[in-house]
């Protein structure tokens, strides 16, 4: 009976310290990130994230899928993916509707919405827009939300204006064209309009209309059921776009095209290395607030005055309390 137990002691110890029950013990946790829109160099951390081993690094293998920020927030709500990537105003209407939503990460600090308008025209603010044609993609997109509080701001209103709705992949040349006076669109355009040439007057729409673009979202249930893997998963995004400020932009692009952009031309890394240098870096993933608190920091002021001007607007019935829909990733599991 003796030799009985040490035999199964040795074994025991064998089996622990076999590579294979490492592998056991060690194995990452699997998750979903859904993504809002479809793969684009804009989530190039993200990507490279995966690629430089830092989320391995804390125990998470992630998959990448895509799909509409609504529909995002309707699978994270019913379990079927474990993160989101959509837009922060989506995020606001899914909380007013009551889905169980919870925004782990505010990775954009701001959004990226704004008027942009040759300087020819002479547009330097809402002001000068009485008159003017101005378009938009959609009558129920944040950036015509962003054109009305634009206006009413400056003591104007739509019936000031001519709006003409145009679809994504026309309204930047119908800006170059002359065929419409100013776009509310995201300020991204504008290095592609000036690399073309064009001098481009911009007013940023989080200037009057604090809001914000990607950020991290899970479920209610599994943030509080499992929020050891949620920390983790946020000090991951955290740590991939540290790692892309840290002077790793071109390595960021590189791994985006190589691996999960093949499609997307690679003559616009330029563009896009500007775009990643002179917005992202400074004024977009970092804050005033990250800087004190880390990536991903919550501001729940402005996120409570974006639920509040959507509400005002009737984008929303009611302004949801933003302390019951946002969490600081500092306070995660604490």
């Amino acid at each position: 009976m003796i030799k009985f137990r040490v035999t199964t002691a040795a074994s025991l110890l064998a089996l622990l310290t076999s590579p294979f029950f490492a592998s056991i013990a060690e194995a990452a946790d699997k998750v979903v990130l859904q993504i809002d829109g479809a793969a684009a160099p804009f989530y190039a951390p993200l990507y490279a994230g995966v690629d430089k081993g830092i989320f391995e690094k804390n125990g998470i293998e992630v998959e990448f899928i895509y799909a509409a920020a609504a529909d995002i927030l309707t699978n994270i709500a019913a379990g079927n993916v474990d993160f989101g990537f959509p837009n922060g105003d989506a995020v606001v209407a899914a909380a007013a509707s009551g889905l169980p939503v919870k925004v782990v990460h505010t990775t954009y600090q701001r959004g990226i919405g704004a008027l942009l308008a040759k300087e020819s025209t002479g547009i330097k603010t809402y002001k000068d827009l009485k008159g003017k044609k101005i378009a938009v993609t959609s009558l129920a997109s944040p950036n015509y939300l962003q054109l009305q509080v634009g206006l009413n701001q400056a003591g104007l209103s739509l019936d000031d204006v001519s709006v003409e709705v145009l679809a994504t992949g026309a309204i930047v040349q119908s800006l170059q064209a002359g065929q419409v006076d100013a776009i509310v669109f995201s300020e991204l355009r504008k290095y592609n309009l000036e690399a073309g040439g064009t001098k481009v007057t911009m007013i940023l729409s989080n200037d009057f209309l604090p809001s914000f673009g990607n950020v991290v979202v899970t479920s209610s249930k599994k943030l509080s059921a499992n929020p050891d893997l949620v920390k983790r998963f946020t000090t991951a995004v955290t740590q991939s776009y540290e790692w892309v400020i840290d002077g790793h932009i071109g390595d960021a692009l590189d791994i985006s095209f190589a691996k999960y952009t093949p499609t997307w031309p690679k003559d616009q890394k330029a563009i896009l290395t500007t775009a990643f240098e002179q917005t992202f870096v400074p004024s977009v993933w970092q804050s005033a607030l990250t800087k004190e608190k880390g990536l991903g920091a919550a501001d729940l002021a402005a996120w409570q005055r974006n639920a509040d001007i959507l509400a005002q607007y009737k984008v929303i019935d009611s302004a949801p309390n933003a302390a019951d829909f946002v969490v600081d990733p500092s306070t995660i599991g604490k």
